[in-house]
């Protein structure tokens, strides 16, 4: 059983001991002390929190603890259902609430479940931040509302809706040429709230489409990670020939990847590289993503007269880079696609949006379309970490090997090289140190990939 707690917010297993896993008293004092932040950071001027759940096994357990938890420190709860993260991000401004938790452990196995917080704007809360609420909770310095001054409990599911609107009503969506073009679709939704908001969205576009794993149990049919190996099926009902796009999510609907009218993988490392393309094809400027993302994105890019600036992992990272080089577009190589004329969250509704703009403006098959980006390969290799792995230690002899080289170390340590790059770093939602190599080929990639493993194997 596992609880990991970071300046992400926490994640973990359902079930166990108390203080080992995600459990319900650790729940209720991570809440409070997220609570207890809004109130001491001067964020809470209107006393309102919105909730939103993907539709994991454990929504129901964790969610009442979380609404009941706020309601005792005096907030107002907006419970918007089962919703997608960027929806939650959205509700939180819209709704002109102070914050946002959202009850979504992302592309994790069903039995993890975590809360995400958001800040007043419906962003991540950045590390300082992040540090604050861990801090509270570790001291459990809490002091709740007398019963003159509980909060109230609104259930409100409009922001679904909402949420369509305002990614169809983009200007550089256009859902005319996209109702144009007759596409056809089919849709793995990893039996979460994309089954519930994908329709809406393709309805809106006139697009003709499939669902898989459309019943939003929270029982996954497969892996909800959505890498090449876990889709299978989709791959399989692409090659009949019936469609013209493939469309993957994970269990929030924050990473999206596309699958080519033949049943090949567009590359989930690509999905913003060719939102971006056409972006920026028409907005020039910026671009940002992680170090953990492909160059295609800088080539790009710079194709259009723009600037590339790389950010450490995680989205509030990638957004505060973006705002300060004025990017028009960024996000991660997972598959994030973040467009600050809609948000500054991932999004896979904006995603699809501007892709089938894109390809039906531009008019082909989709594997057309993937050919004309530039073409790079990465592996993705992960190690286990026990509970005596330094992983300091192997970061720093990994920056002696390679001290010859261009070496980043604003998170893990990436190595660049003329041709490739090889990034290490200890992720922040799982106990593993992640491996990420791109080069020319998958061959090269993997081999620079397994030499680094080698390294970390040795130290542990």
């Amino acid at each position: 059983m596992t609880l990991i707690k970071s300046i992400s917010g926490i994640r973990g297993t359902i079930g166990g001991h108390a203080g080992d896993t995600l459990n319900p008293l650790d729940i209720v004092k991570f809440t409070t002390a997220y609570a207890t932040f809004l109130q001491r950071s001067g964020m809470a001027k209107n006393k309102k929190v919105v909730v939103g759940s993907d539709a994991r096994i454990s929504r129901e357990m964790v969610r009442s603890i979380v609404c009941g938890t706020l309601i005792g420190m005096g907030f107002d709860v907006i419970d918007i259902g089962l919703a997608t993260t960027p929806t939650t991000e959205l509700a939180v401004t819209m709704a002109e609430a102070d914050g946002g938790i959202i009850i979504t452990a992302s592309h994790n196995p069903r039995q993890w479940n975590a809360l995400k917080l958001l800040n007043n704007l419906g962003e991540f809360l950045n590390k300082d931040e992040g540090n604050t609420v861990l801090d509270i909770a570790e001291k459990e310095d809490f002091d709740y509302a007398d019963v003159d001054h509980l909060g109230q409990y609104t259930r409100d599911e409009s922001f679904a809706k909402r949420h369509v609107d305002a990614v169809v009503n983009l200007a550089l969506v256009d859902a005319e040429a996209i109702r144009k073009a007759g596409f056809r679709v089919c849709v793995d939704t990893i039996n979460s709230v994309g089954g519930i908001i994908l329709p809406q969205l393709l309805g809106r576009l006139g697009v003709g489409y499939t669902i898989l794993n459309g019943e939003p149990t929270g029982d996954f049919a497969h892996n909800p990670e959505p890498l090449e190996k876990n889709l299978g099926g989709i791959m399989a009902e692409m090659r009949t020939g019936k469609y013209d796009l493939g469309i993957v999510v994970d269990p929030d609907v924050d990473r999206l990847a596309f699958i080519s009218e033949d049943g090949t993988m567009f590359g989930e490392e690509y999905t913003l590289v060719a939102v971006a393309d056409y972006v920026l094809g028409h907005t020039p400027g910026n671009t940002v993503s992680n170090l953990s993302s492909t160059r295609a994105l800088r080539d790009v890019t710079e194709k259009h007269g723009g600037q590339y600036a790389a950010a450490a992992v995680g989205e509030v990272n990638v957004t505060t880079k973006m705002k300060e080089v004025g990017a028009v577009i960024g996000g991660e190589g997972n598959g994030g696609v973040i467009y600050p004329e809609c948000h500054y969250g991932r999004d896979a509704l904006v995603g699809i949006a501007l892709f089938l703009t894109h390809l039906a403006k531009r008019g082909g098959k989709v594997s057309e379309l993937r050919a004309t980006l530039p073409e790079y390969a990465i592996a993705k290799n992960r190690i286990d970490l026990t509970p005596t792995t330094d992983v300091d230690a192997i970061l720093e002899r990994v920056k002696q090997m390679f001290a010859d080289q261009k070496v980043n170390d604003i998170d893990g340590v990436k190595i660049d090289f003329p041709d490739k790059w090889v990034h290490l770093r200890k992720s922040n939602t799982e106990p593993i140190i992640r491996i990420y190599s791109e080069a020319p080929t998958i061959e090269e990639a993997d081999l620079l990939g397994k030499k680094l493993m080698q390294v970390v194997d040795d130290m542990q």
